[in-house]
């Protein structure tokens, strides 16, 4: 096999991971390279792939309810690696799907390194690939190494824009006192392998609610250096501190909400509520749920200890926050990933501005079916806009709703996809109402995308053109 007929892959995240994984599985050769443990990031703790860097939940498993539930299920029924393992790794969350993040890791690991088609090389590619590298797909997400980086935005002619994500705490649950904490899922809702009570809630009341808010407000933060100062926030990650300087309640109604959770001490609800999930499999480790920070060290101990139930919290990891950075892809990439002004090279994962592991892994779905298609001398069609699969690849090469010039990451939500027309009444003839008919349409918009999802892979869609 020529250099010139492999699909070269650069970057084993979770794109990457998955793109070498269906380029393989569809008869295509694949070269997977990934820099570490040659080159470490800011982030990364291990050299396996797939590692999870921030939360070890992959969001809602509810697929006629979510459209990251339905992203789920469409990928399951694409024959994901990602979502084999990540089943395979689940640990209880509501209804949430949530892994072992090791097990997870070692599990993709080790399905790529066995696969007979794919070959791991473990180097960096520092700049752009060689002209003789026909295929290539660059999945290395938002921590990108700088001299790649610079060779990228060289070529394109444009800037990356770039935004701040930023990880929460994990917590040793044997330090967490549950004298004070219990266990409950908001409205005692069951998901993937729980039982209704797979979140430890601790509570406060609202002279400890303000009291943590000041602590947040007035402790020590990192500090960025000049050139990163006028970098945006992700809004669907921001740092806890960030979201309690918008107003005395905001946490309380994002990641501190009370609602659906009863202290079990008082038959009360909370003024507010600190939520963990569990984090791996033993059920030892635990992370606290929206409380990705900016604080140093020292100070996040000092204020995350004013909770109470976690007084005397003992940290497996603390928090901490890197700088990612993203294509402007609407003006760059065409609808098959592929980079407008290097054909060659097509890009999957976050670097093309979707937001979210399981998005990310998505692209890479896609760039991985693409590459093969073209290795192959055949066909790929693109998923129908109709699916989550489709809407996110639309949104990403042209369907910004904002125009390209405000481009930023998005997760899967129903709003991407074309609209659809709902009943107005149930199967009894009972008008819809309210909230009724905001899950009723969601419910048709999910089996929409499965149906047309079902004619998309029964295609053959890898027959030689």
């Amino acid at each position: 096999m020529t250099e010139t007929s492999k699909i070269h892959i650069v970057g084993a995240g979770l794109a990457g991971s998955e793109a070498a994984w269906q380029a393989a599985a569809a008869g295509a050769t694949v070269r997977l390279y990934e820099m570490r443990p040659q080159r470490g990031t800011e982030a990364h703790q291990t050299d396996k792939c797939a590692e999870l860097v921030c939360s070890n939940s992959f969001r809602s498993d509810d697929v006629f309810g979510n459209a990251v539930g339905l992203l789920h299920e469409e990928m399951r029924r694409c024959g994901s690696l990602i979502m084999r393992e990540a089943d395979g790794a689940k640990v209880p969350a509501g209804g949430a799907l949530a892994v072992d993040r090791e097990a997870f890791s070692a599990g993709v690991t080790a399905a790529l390194e066995s696969h007979p088609q794919i070959e791991i090389v473990r180097e960096e590619v520092t700049g752009l690939p060689p002209d003789d590298w026909r295929n290539v797909v660059i999945a290395t997400g938002p921590l990108t190494a700088p001299g790649l980086a610079d060779a990228i935005r060289a070529l394109t002619g444009e800037e990356s824009l770039a935004f701040f994500d930023a990880i929460a705490p994990i917590v040793y649950k044997d330090s967490i006192d549950f004298d004070v904490a219990w266990f409950q899922s908001r409205y005692d809702k069951k998901g993937p392998g729980g039982d209704g009570a797979d979140y430890i809630n601790c509570p406060l009341n609202e002279e400890e609610y303000k009291a943590f808010i000041d602590a947040l407000l007035t402790s020590e933060q990192t500090e960025f250096k000049e050139w990163e100062k006028s970098t945006p926030y992700f809004e669907g990650c921001l740092p806890i501190e960030v979201m309690a300087s918008r107003g005395l309640d905001t946490l309380r109604f994002g990641p501190m909400k009370p609602v659906g959770l009863t202290d079990p001490r008082t038959g009360d609800r909370p003024h507010a509520v600190v939520q963990l999930r569990q984090d791996n499999a033993l059920g030892t480790l635990y992370n606290i749920v929206g409380f990705q920070t900016k604080l140093k060290y020292g100070a996040q101990a000092d204020v995350f200890r004013l909770v109470p139930g976690l007084q005397n919290a003992q940290f497996a990891r603390l928090g901490g926050i890197h700088r990612n950075t993203f294509l402007n892809s609407p003006v760059l990439l065409d609808g098959a990933l592929r980079l407008k002004a290097r054909p060659s090279l097509r890009f999957a994962g976050q670097i093309t501005g979707v937001e979210g592991y399981l998005e990310s892994a998505a692209i890479g779905l896609l760039a991985g079916r693409f590459a093969a298609a073209d290795a192959l001398g055949a066909a790929q069609a693109p998923p129908p806009t109709t699916t989550a699969l489709g809407a996110l690849l639309e949104h990403i090469t042209g369907g910004h709703v904002s125009g390209a010039k405000s481009f930023q990451p998005m997760n899967v939500n129903f709003g991407l996809f074309p609209d659809i027309e709902v009943p107005r009444t149930d199967a009894d003839g009972r008008r819809l109402k309210g909230k009724e008919k905001g899950r009723a349409k969601k419910a048709a918009l999910a089996r929409r995308a499965l149906d047309d999802l079902a004619s998309w892979t029964t295609t053959p869609s890898l027959a030689a053109e």
